[in-house]
């Protein structure tokens, strides 16, 4: 037990918001509403409940979620910490929009460029799969091209796409988007809004668990 621990307190709040938000929903059922990982993996965030968001920016799936999850990740509270990670999910093409997030994000443009992205390969149909026609793009959206191109190229970057391509394989992810939350529930659902309304229930089991 944590007894009267900062943490405790702040899973009972985010326990009592969660209730408050879906009063009059079900609890969610093992096998249906999530799945518990036969091997859980270890949290990055101390003291918080960790939700992780796998996706693809080339995914039409995940184009989709983007806006309904954002606005959701937004509404979390400070007992939380969203994180996403890109995965490839066998496609190269997508492997180079792995590089670029992890580029985007160390140059500080992530969540400038973010939805633009989406729009770009999706809406526009503009094939941001190869390191030269993302460089491009990125110059005609106010990036210096030549640091782009440095950072794409760099160990850091090569180590942080390795690793978030093996956090896919640690957490069997089979499909995108895919959340898991605290390292231990994927999340299921039939649609984009059950699935949402299921990882805040999941996040509450995950707070009493931690209790």
């Amino acid at each position: 037990m944590i007894g009267s621990s900062p943490l405790r307190h702040m899973l009972f709040a985010t326990a009592a918001m969660l209730a408050f938000v879906n009063p009059l929903q079900a609890a969610p059922v093992e096998g249906r509403d999530y799945t518990i990982l036969a091997t859980p993996q270890p949290q990055e965030g101390k003291g918080k409940i960790e939700v992780i968001e796998f996706f693809s920016w080339g995914c039409p799936h995940c184009n989709h979620f983007h806006p309904l999850i954002s606005k959701w990740a937004a509404q979390l509270p400070s007992s939380v910490r969203f994180m996403r990670v890109p995965v490839s999910m066998g496609h190269p093409q997508w492997g180079q929009l792995v590089r670029m997030y992890y580029t985007l994000e160390s140059m500080g443009e992530l969540t400038r460029l973010d939805s633009a992205i989406f729009d770009a390969i999706h809406k526009e149909k503009q094939p941001l799969f190869d390191e030269a026609t993302i460089t491009a793009w990125v110059a005609k959206h106010g990036v210096d091209a030549a640091k782009f191109k440095e950072v794409f190229n760099s160990f850091n970057v090569s180590t942080r796409a390795s690793h978030s391509e093996q956090m896919s394989r640690d957490y069997n992810v089979d499909g995108i988007p895919q959340i898991v939350v605290a390292g231990k529930y994927q999340v299921l659902g039939n649609n984009f809004d059950q699935i949402l309304a299921n990882a805040t229930q999941v996040i509450e089991i995950a707070g009493k668990a931690a209790e």
